[in-house]
């Protein structure tokens, strides 16, 4: 476009230079035809730049909010993968623990449970040879009536058999005259031995 231009202007000058005043019209009609073809052209490259440099900005800038889409998709993604993680090892954490929990309070229990049945095996292994002194009264099983006047003695609550025990050893119960002999069969006996002897006497049926 350039050379046809300049082309154009060194013929319009030779047409001048040579014709006269018609070619220097001519001439000059020439020159300002091409000046404007130049600026025509000038401005459509100038449009087209611009119009191409327009795109290509709306282009960076879809591009560049597509991706900051993706990465936004991406964080939220990690996130809530990243929470459901967290949750599901709190779960399975208090789920051990309630297990370790309920484990330790049955293995208590069964301990209690095991020391409570030593205890009271050895309780009635003594409570039985502390009634042996009893037996001849009241009978080995604690059901007769001891001289024929006594009450049946066995079953009786073990608070009350150790209220009364007490009293005939202290003196202050004689119940159908029995008092100074149930008193001399109480009177070495010690709190724990009455404690252990009404707990026998009790379980007997």
């Amino acid at each position: 476009m350039k050379k046809l231009t300049l082309l154009s202007i060194v013929a319009a000058a030779v047409l001048f230079v040579g014709c006269g005043e018609e070619t220097k019209k001519a001439a000059e009609e020439a020159t300002t035809t091409a000046v404007a073809e130049t600026k025509a052209a000038a401005s459509s490259a100038e449009s087209t730049t611009k119009e191409v440099a327009e795109k290509t900005v709306k282009a960076v800038k879809e591009a560049g909010e597509s991706i900051s889409d993706a990465t936004d998709k991406a964080v939220e993604a990690t996130k809530e993968a990243a929470s459901s993680a967290v949750d599901s090892a709190q779960k399975s954490a208090a789920e051990a623990a309630t297990a370790v929990t309920d484990a330790a309070d049955s293995a208590k229990k069964s301990v209690a449970e095991a020391a409570t049945a030593v205890a009271d095996a050895a309780g009635s292994s003594a409570g039985a040879d502390a009634f042996k002194k009893c037996a001849g009264c009241h009978g080995a099983d604690g059901q007769t009536k001891a001289l024929g006047k006594s009450a049946i003695i066995a079953g009786q609550p073990k608070d009350d058999l150790v209220a009364k025990i007490g009293e005939y050893k202290a003196g202050t119960r004689n119940v159908s005259g029995m008092g100074t002999l149930m008193k001399g069969q109480v009177a070495s006996m010690s709190d724990e031995d009455i404690e252990v002897v009404a707990t026998y006497i009790s379980t007997l049926k």
